[in-house]
């Protein structure tokens, strides 16, 4: 492993990284399955099953909260129950739809992109997915995972955050090395039999526990397996430029 830190110009290991390699993989995700299917919040949109429900409502949630994002979620597939009948709507009509979720652009991305499913059928991969209009890395991640069962991270804020604490990263996470290593700490929490429902716990926990600035470590149900928790400050990660 040192010749990946190598090829950043690293030249030797730091000591989180030591720590990061210790192996409690193997306890996280069962608890924070276990956690999840107990806890979890409840969507209208999660554990729907239905491909056009997740990716329009990550679309939704890209710059807006969660709690926004519902009830214009339940009036705009009452509106368009189908990506069919969204790519026959008029953009006026889905505009209309959108208002006041406002970064209207999103919703002419949507359509153009309706009109290519329409088509040419759902994308299944992240790669492919990341080939629509208006959807980025971590968009085609959760779409593929959570709609297509892809064992992909969806890599945002909130995994970074809780990914950096589980393995003690106390490097600055901007950096093109750490964004690499925690992408894979990421990818190597992903279980082939539930990688959706992995990415949705650890968004959960990013939104719920694992707080920045004070996360509330004494709910956690991976308290015995951070990293950060059992040997350092979790409270100060992750390390970010200012």
């Amino acid at each position: 492993m040192p010749c990946f830190f190598a090829r950043f110009g690293v030249l030797s290991l730091p000591m989180w990284y030591t720590a990061a390699m210790k192996d409690n993989h193997g306890a996280i995700i069962p608890l924070l399955l276990t956690w999840y299917d107990a806890h979890k919040r409840r969507f209208p949109y999660r554990d729907s099953g239905n491909p056009y429900y997740v990716w329009l409502s990550e679309i939704m949630l890209q710059q807006t909260r969660t709690e926004t994002v519902t009830p214009y979620f339940t009036r705009f597939i009452a509106r368009f129950p189908t990506v069919e009948e969204l790519a026959g709507a008029e953009e006026t009509e889905v505009l209309k739809a959108w208002e006041g979720l406002g970064y209207y652009s999103r919703a002419r991305n949507l359509l153009k992109a309706a009109r290519l499913i329409a088509q040419q059928g759902f994308p299944t991969t992240a790669e492919a997915l990341q080939q629509l209009p208006g959807i980025g890395p971590y968009t085609a991640a959760a779409v593929a995972s959570i709609a297509f069962q892809q064992p992909v991270p969806a890599m945002d804020g909130n995994l970074n955050r809780v990914i950096a604490r589980l393995f003690n990263v106390g490097d600055n996470i901007g950096r093109p090395a750490i964004k690499r290593l925690l992408y894979e700490k990421g990818q190597s929490l992903i279980p082939l039999d539930r990688p959706g429902d992995m990415n949705q716990a650890l968004m959960d926990l990013g939104a719920t526990i694992c707080l920045p600035g004070t996360p509330e470590c004494h709910r956690c149900p991976l308290q015995k397996a951070c990293l950060a928790y059992l040997e350092g400050e979790p409270d100060t990660l992750p390390v970010m430029d200012a």
